[in-house]
Formats: structure tokens, C-alpha cells, sequence
């Protein structure tokens, strides 16, 4: 096991078990591959065609007429994009005889979004509606094939190395751990070196994949990092500027039920232990990240059917997500044994209904979870350096009295409201269910120009919550 959060006692996989889900990063060529199928997709009409509550009956042929199209599309750019070498990939003219070729497009954007959850946010779910619809027997029947193929992960290509031993080696944490800024990185290049030539075998074919599998597993860690640190350290946060037990005078996060929009009725123990659950949550969720999307596309792709349905946020598909749902009940279940009091508010969770459509909608909540903490703690962090701006320091003591009262009225406005059960239509929709607090944490961002501090946080470079959708 790897090291736990001195604060939030967050646990994460072995390596040894997570290179199962990881997965290989992209080589040059299948970088080609992802540019052709981002062209694809980004002209692609398909869900604006397939998706229509109205029209039921054609559903099949629109489906078949789009997919086709799609499946065109990749060709011509593969032939366009890489010339000469298009032309070889490209055996034949009809659809069937390039099966290889669209399951490796395919597979490559899928691998690519799980070690980017960043990337594709406006193309990945067009692909996975995509792939969904192509894994009915009717549609695979009609085109011929089948699109969908197993993810190359890190684990699969050790075994077809032989080499699966290499993840138990001493030398693999230190040859994959991220190297964080005044750290060096001597340590990390002398272990790869052992690690590669040990596994190589000499063989520069060889010596070049056991590189790929490194730099993937060193990627994984990285990402996995990027989304638990900033849980990690508002943790952190709640309990260096907040007592557990008792209230410093002003700085309460007491909520009552219908005061400040909040839904829920908490003191300031049972608020702060509420705020504890739900991050320490949120952070043994997106410790698991690879795991995450493997389970997600399994519920995605796994053949069955789903209902168009309008939910009131838009219209999605309802898709039960019954290996997503045994991994947050496992979750939770292991939290709940771990905390010291009582587990507070409801442990439902929300899939395969109005909340939570499907797995895609699932995992695109959480993994916008460090979106919503790093512009916070980003603001948190600039305060010092904002001060010492000229003509701030008043600015701040005449609204807050000084820097410290500043921060902890953010950070304790964070943590009544953005974990108050508000943002939903109705009490079973947001509440204190386990999806309701991700909704909880979005109402409170979407009400950041209404708060008193709004300007703070433009003067320590807030831009948004929300990131880019287009890179």
C-alpha cells in the first residue's frame, strides 16, 4: 500500500493492483490515430440525430446511418492525415474490411480521455453514445463487426512481455513517484535505468516498452496526485482553521434549514464531521481513478439497454450502473467503519435515475471535483501576497478586520454552504445523499458573484470553476 493522508486517512491501491485498470500511454502513431478521431467526432452530428424523444421507431436505422457516417469520416482522415501510411491502414473499401482499424481508434480516444479526464469533455460522451448504441446485436449485425475492444492497460502489456514481475520490484516506486517542485529527480532517473534494463533484456524493442509502461504508471500517479491533493489539503484546511467540538466566536458553521438556502439542519460539530465525511469520500473515490472509468465503461458498454428519458436536467440516457454502484457502496462502506462518530446525513446513492442518469454522468461529476477546490485553495493561498499590495490591507481590515478573519470566513462559508443540501428542485433530489453533496458544492460555485468576497477572489486570478471545454 502506499502512504495514507495524515489527515483524512485516505488509502490508496498497490500499484501491483491498479496496473490492471491503467492504462498504456499513447505511442506517436496512435497519437495520429486520436487526432483523426477527434476530427471525427468534432463534425460529427450523431447524438443530435440518434438522441430524439420524438422519433422511437427508426431508432436503429438512424443509428446505423450516423455510425456509418462516423466510421467514413475516420477513413478519409486516416487517408488525409497520414498519406502513404493512410493508404496501408485502409485495406479496403467497404466498412467490415477496416474493422481493425476503427477498433483501434476507438480504443486509443478511450484510453486517452481516462489518463485526460481534462481532454475530450466535449466529444467523449458523443464516443461512448457511440459505442454504446454499436454494442446492440442488431446494429454489430448490420455493420458487420464489433467496435468495442479491451483498453490496453499496463498490466496487459508486462503479460504480453512476460514481465509482470516488474511490479513488484523495489525499484518501481521510486522510478514512477511524481518529483514534486525543489525535489530531485536523480533518484527517479537512476531507478528507471535499473527498472529498463533489468526488464529489457538489452533489447531496444523491449528496453523502449518497459519506458512506456513506466512513464504510464509515473502518469497515473501523477494524475491520481492532481485529483487527491487538493481534497487532501482542504482537509487540511478544516482542521487547522476549525475546532471539531467548539465554535471560535463569529467563525460557526452551524446551518439551520431554510436560512441562506440551506436544507439541512446541522450544529457546528455535526457540520464539521458532515464536511470530514464528504471530502474523506470524495478523496477514496478519486484515489481510485483508473479503477473508476474501467467500471464506468463496463456499465456503459456492457450491451444493455437504456431509456431516453428528459430527466429536468436536459435530455439523457437512463442506463442502470450496477458495477459503479457496488464500488460506491463498498466505498462507503469501508468509510462508514473507519469514522469515529456516527456517519452523518444519508448514505443513498443516487444511479440510473433523474440525479444521475448513468455512469457517464457519474464519472463526470467527480472528476470535476478538483475543479471546484483548486480555485478556492488558489485564492486561500494568494491572500498573504494580496495584502501586501498597495492600499489592500485596508481594503481587507475595513471589510474583515485582517487576513486571518478573511480566510476563515471563506473557508467557513465553503463549509456550511457548499455542503448545506441545497441545489436541487425538491429534498430527495440534493439533501445530504451522496450525489447531493457534489450538488451542494455546485450550487454554492454558481452563487460565488453573489458573496461578499467575490472581488477577492478576481484579485487573486479567479477565472471560473469550470475549465476549458475545447483543448
Amino acid at each position: 500500500m502506499r502512504s495514507r493522508s495524515p489527515v483524512g486517512g485516505l488509502e490508496f491501491m498497490a500499484l501491483s493492483q491498479r496496473a490492471a485498470f491503467i492504462p498504456l500511454r499513447l505511442s506517436e502513431d496512435e497519437r495520429s490515430l486520436l487526432r483523426v478521431l477527434e476530427g471525427a467526432l468534432a463534425v460529427s452530428e450523431y447524438t443530435d440525430k440518434v438522441d430524439i424523444l420524438s422519433y422511437r421507431n427508426d431508432k436503429a436505422a438512424r443509428v446505423q446511418e450516423q455510425l456509418g457516417n462516423v466510421l467514413a469520416a475516420v477513413s478519409g482522415m486516416v487517408v488525409a492525415a497520414l498519406g502513404n501510411r493512410g493508404q496501408q491502414l485502409v485495406q479496403g473499401r467497404t466498412l467490415p474490411e477496416n474493422f481493425d482499424l476503427f477498433c483501434a481508434v476507438f480504443e486509443v480516444g478511450r484510453r486517452y480521455k481516462v489518463m485526460n479526464p481534462d481532454k475530450m469533455r466535449s466529444t467523449y460522451g458523443k464516443l461512448m453514445h457511440m459505442l454504446q448504441d454499436a454494442q446492440s446485436t442488431e446494429i454489430q449485425h448490420a455493420i458487420g463487426f464489433r467496435v468495442v475492444r479491451a483498453m490496453l492497460t499496463v498490466r496487459r502489456e508486462l503479460e504480453d512481455m512476460s514481465a509482470t514481475e516488474l511490479l513488484e520490484d523495489a525499484d518501481l516506486e521510486a522510478a514512477v513517484r511524481a518529483v514534486l517542485p525543489g525535489e530531485s529527480a536523480e533518484a527517479k532517473r537512476e531507478a528507471t535505468t535499473r527498472l529498463v534494463a533489468k526488464y529489457g533484456g538489452g533489447d531496444a524493442a523491449a528496453c523502449a516498452r518497459i519506458e512506456r509502461v513506466l512513464v504510464s504508471l509515473a502518469d497515473d500517479e501523477a494524475l491520481t496526485l492532481a485529483h487527491v491533493a487538493p481534497v487532501e489539503r482542504m482537509l487540511q484546511l478544516l482542521h487547522d482553521e476549525f475546532d471539531p467540538t467548539s465554535a471560535e466566536k463569529g467563525f460557526s458553521l452551524a446551518i439551520s434549514a431554510g436560512r441562506q438556502g440551506a436544507r439541512l439542519t446541522h450544529s457546528h460539530e455535526m457540520q464539521f464531521a458532515y464536511v470530514e465525511q464528504s471530502l474523506r469520500l470524495w478523496g477514496a473515490i478519486l484515489s481510485q481513478l483508473p479503477q473508476m472509468w474501467s467500471l464506468a465503461e463496463a456499465d456503459l458498454l456492457d450491451g444493455g439497454g437504456y431509456r431516453l428519458r428528459d430527466t429536468g436536467q436536459g435530455i439523457h440516457r437512463v442506463q442502470a450502473a450496477p458495477h459503479v454502484g457496488r464500488f460506491m457502496h463498498h466505498v462507503l462502506s469501508r468509510l462508514q467503519s473507519q469514522c469515529k462518530g456516527d456517519w452523518v446525513g444519508s448514505s443513498a446513492v443516487h444511479l440510473g435515475d433523474n440525479d444521475v442518469p448513468n455512469a457517464l454522468v457519474w464519472i463526470d461529476k467527480y472528476t470535476q471535483i478538483p475543479r471546484i477546490l483548486e480555485p478556492i485553495l488558489a485564492c486561500i493561498d494568494g491572500l498573504e501576497r494580496l495584502a501586501d499590495a498597495p492600499g489592500m490591507l485596508a481594503y481587507i481590515e475595513g471589510g474583515w478586520g485582517d487576513v486571518r478573519s478573511l480566510r476563515k470566513s471563506i473557508l467557513g462559508d465553503f463549509f456550511r454552504h457548499a455542503f448545506d443540501g441545497s441545489g436541487a428542485d425538491n429534498f430527495y433530489d440534493a439533501g445530504s445523499c451522496i450525489d447531493g453533496r457534489l450538488t451542494s458544492a455546485w450550487n454554492w460555485c454558481s452563487k460565488l458573484p453573489k458573496k461578499n468576497y467575490q472581488h477577492i477572489f478576481k484579485m487573486t486570478g479567479f477565472v471560473g470553476f469550470d475549465g476549458e471545454f475545447t483543448k
